[in-house]
């Protein structure tokens, strides 16, 4: 599945994009816990991302073999997102809780603004 492949390294670069945006929203702004918020949801965010892509590939290897076919990392995934509001909460002077859930859904905004750019564009 090399065009998942290519997918991720779309979406990877986004997010990295947009995270180099947030390091400098930290640096240079008032708004520090907003953007460390967002700093920790979209790491988390792309690592959710990177882990669901690595099984997805694992799992059509598997089913291709016709060995036995593993989960694709729900609960993985899920204490991800736990470990990103627990952290918000704890430490509410450094991480804006609003912020770091708006981060965790960074990567699905990025996956449906690449699908309708790769719609737009005409086929190779």
């Amino acid at each position: 599945m090399p065009e998942l492949q290519e997918l991720f390294n779309r979406h990877r670069k986004y997010i990295l994009f947009l995270l180099s945006f947030y390091v400098l929203g930290w640096g240079f702004t008032s708004y520090q816990s907003i953007f460390l918020g967002l700093i920790l949801g979209t790491s988390v965010s792309l690592f959710s991302h990177w882990l669901i892509m690595r099984r997805t590939l694992r799992f059509g290897d598997a089913v291709v073999a016709g060995q036995k076919v593993r989960s694709l990392g729900t609960y993985s995934r899920m204490a991800g997102a736990a470990f990103v509001a627990i952290i918000a909460i704890e430490y509410p002077e450094y991480f804006h809780l609003y912020s770091a859930i708006i981060g965790l859904m960074t990567i699905y905004i990025v996956i449906m603004i690449d699908y309708f750019i790769q719609q737009l564009q005409p086929h190779k």
